[in-house]
């Protein structure tokens, strides 16, 4: 239902609302808040966090590190949202309005390798968190640990205990992504194991908080073609029906997000998408009725952009942490301008913070921008991205002869490869329109024009490939050449999404 990279959901009801938030890394704004009635049609509302911390870890990319996967919460009149980021801990910001403005971030449990937080206030007034563990980090994993937190949930107030061992289950591997709830007075974990592409969705079950757990795998690929499926959020509609909202890894477009239906079996376990055979372990739904919730209006998280607001689209994220002096939106009236900045390494752009980009919104989707720029001298360079492992971009640059349209491609750009130019054309001064046309197995066919109508096929067809967690994004970027603080800017004035 979003087939857009919302990596590790999470959602939480208040009244008739649905509120949802992911991963979002180290970009920023990061943790998106999105607004639902129906569970199906979601608007972006806002970001939890503007700006990651540490703030001065963040003024460069920190690709596959930052926020990882959130806990979304509402108690005592307040929104909750407690997120990991491995290097450093377990952070809790807190809002009475999930559009925000959110409270600054709380180091609630520090440590290497926590991830995967989730709270829950009993019934007896004490306050738990379950989290998982990244190897990488703290050199082991697959074990959830449970913690006591202080009343006012801001802290923890133990080291906390392994509360569930995935090595004690047979077959079981990367234990991770819980989320704590109680029903009936009984407690339930809901997690994934066994990878984010090839695992399954298990639930555990305890009579009393700190077990011992009964385990049982709820839901699976089986015949289907929905790997993973991967971590997500339980929630009941006004009318008590039960959904399951996870997400599956599908490369170069991310993590997309799947809605299950979901019902409680008379022996008291959840069973999720559809369980033909009755033995408790569904397998996701191709196709199913809505919740039976009031007729919604069609709504999608935004993905056009025509600059002409005092603030960018909310679709639209920084590698980094950005500085003001990036951009600005009123200094040619209807656009956007980007100054342009040094890059960080004269090999490729895997380390430029001031890419500015958004996740893809469908399978087949063509993304066009108006771009005017007069580039001085050599490395001054604009124009549309798409992002990821590897990427490629189109735009405009200095050439021997003037400015010069170039088809540009970094492969391998995690490892450091270096930009070569796939093909290029000289051009007389003026502006130009950049496209690309995304194609089903995320290949991507890159086009040009003077005129904004007849469009120039340029280089061949380009791969796209993930980032590091995160599926491709496309995007734009302004660089500046040369030596010194030379002035460099870059003006688009509008930024179009057409998709299939």
């Amino acid at each position: 239902m979003l087939h857009a990279d919302y990596s590790d959901p999470d959602v939480v009801r208040v009244g008739d609302d649905f509120y949802l938030t992911s991963s979002s890394f180290g970009c920023a704004p990061g943790l998106p808040i999105l607004h639902s009635r129906d569970l199906v049609n979601w608007r972006l509302i806002g970001h939890a966090l503007p700006r990651s911390v540490p703030e001065a870890t963040f003024r460069v990319p920190q690709h596959g590190k930052g926020c990882w996967a959130p806990a979304f919460r509402h108690h005592a009149g307040k929104f909750w949202i407690y997120y990991p980021d491995p290097d450093f801990g377990i952070y809790v910001i807190t809002a009475t309005d999930p559009a925000g403005p959110w409270s600054a971030p709380v180091l609630a449990k520090g440590g290497k390798g926590l991830i995967d937080p989730c709270p829950l206030w009993d019934d007896d007034g004490q306050v738990y968190l379950i989290h998982a563990w990244a190897k990488s980090r703290a050199g082991f994993n697959n074990v959830l640990t449970l913690s006591r937190l202080s009343p006012d949930g801001l802290r923890a107030v133990d080291e906390g205990r392994i509360v569930i061992d995935g090595n004690s289950f047979d077959g079981y591997t990367t234990l991770e992504g819980p989320k704590l709830y109680k029903r009936g007075g009984e407690y339930f974990v809901f997690a994934p194991a066994g990878g984010v592409e090839k695992g399954w969705q298990s639930v555990f079950r305890s009579k009393t908080i700190g077990g011992p757990y009964q385990a049982r795998i709820v839901l699976r690929q089986g015949a289907t073609d929905v790997n993973g499926p991967h971590q997500g959020a339980w929630v009941t509609t006004p009318g008590g029906e039960d959904w399951f909202l996870h997400f599956q890894d599908k490369g170069a477009y991310g993590r997309v997000v799947h809605l299950q239906p979901m019902r409680w079996r008379e022996d008291g376990w959840p069973v999720m998408g559809a369980d033909d055979d009755g033995d408790g372990t569904g397998e996701p739904v191709g196709r199913f009725r809505k919740p039976a919730v009031a007729p919604q209006p069609l709504s999608a998280p935004p993905d056009s952009d025509e600059f002409d607001s005092s603030r960018l689209g909310l679709q639209w994220q920084w590698q980094a942490n950005p500085h003001p002096a990036w951009l600005s939106l009123g200094a040619r009236t209807g656009s956007l301008r980007l100054f342009g900045q040094s890059p960080p390494s004269a090999t490729n752009l895997w380390l430029a913070p001031n890419l500015l980009l958004q996740k893809w919104p469908a399978v087949e989707f063509s993304a066009t921008t108006a771009l005017r720029f007069d580039p001085k001298v050599a490395g001054d360079s604009a124009g549309l991205i798409v992002f990821g492992r590897d990427y490629a971009w189109l735009g405009l640059t200095r050439g021997t002869n003037g400015a010069r349209i170039v088809l540009k491609i970094s492969r391998d750009a995690i490892g450091g490869a270096p930009e070569a130019e796939a093909a290029g054309v000289d051009i007389p001064a003026g502006p130009i329109f950049a496209r690309v046309e995304v194609l089903a197995s995320a290949r991507c066919r890159f086009s040009y024009s003077r005129d904004g109508v007849t469009y120039t096929a340029i280089g061949d067809e380009f791969a796209a490939k993930p980032g590091h967690w995160v599926g491709a994004k496309v995007g734009l970027f302004a660089l500046r050449g040369g030596a010194g603080e030379r002035r460099v800017h870059a003006d688009f004035d509008w930024f179009r999404v057409v998709a299939r």
